[in-house]
């Protein structure tokens, strides 16, 4: 009985290896960081952007290899009734390890109010490892950032 728990524990802990085992060498990195509360003017009307939104930075790839990268905004509570994010744009840079941002792709300026504003970015190659930044400008100003490092 004992030699056959051994060998089931061992069976077991196989599999699971196995299964956990990833074919290729593939990573995604998510981050969500808050929007802070602000206020900003269009038309002459003042615009307030509650507490309760997210931008949130999705990355795919391998090492230097981005095969996919999206951010953008999701709103909840009271901040999902707002008007929105008004002359609205989201670029995506990339800085070596030693900080500098050698890489900026910068996104169109959308004139209209969106509560949920999002933007993919192409797929690339990136020259040297560091890291990988989206940021959410309103009416020219940059309000929230999001990176995630690039490494080995």
């Amino acid at each position: 009985m004992h030699r056959f728990a051994r060998l089931a524990t061992t069976l077991a802990t196989a599999a699971t290896l196995a299964l956990a085992s990833p074919v290729s060498a593939h990573a995604t990195a998510i981050g969500s960081t808050p929007v802070r509360t602000f206020e900003y003017s269009v038309g002459g009307m003042t615009m307030k952007i509650p507490t309760g939104c997210m931008f949130t930075h999705i990355i795919r790839g391998s090492g230097r290899e981005i095969t996919y990268q999206n951010a953008g905004v999701d709103c909840a509570f009271v901040a999902a009734l707002s008007s929105g994010f008004c002359n609205w744009r989201i670029d995506f840079s990339y800085a070596d390890t030693n900080n500098r941002t050698y890489r900026t792709s910068r996104g169109r300026t959308h004139n209209e109010c969106k509560i949920d504003p999002m933007r993919n970015n192409a797929p690339q190659r990136l020259p040297r490892y560091g890291k990988a930044c989206a940021q959410l400008y309103v009416n020219g100003v940059r309000r929230v950032s999001q990176c995630h490092h690039i490494t080995k």
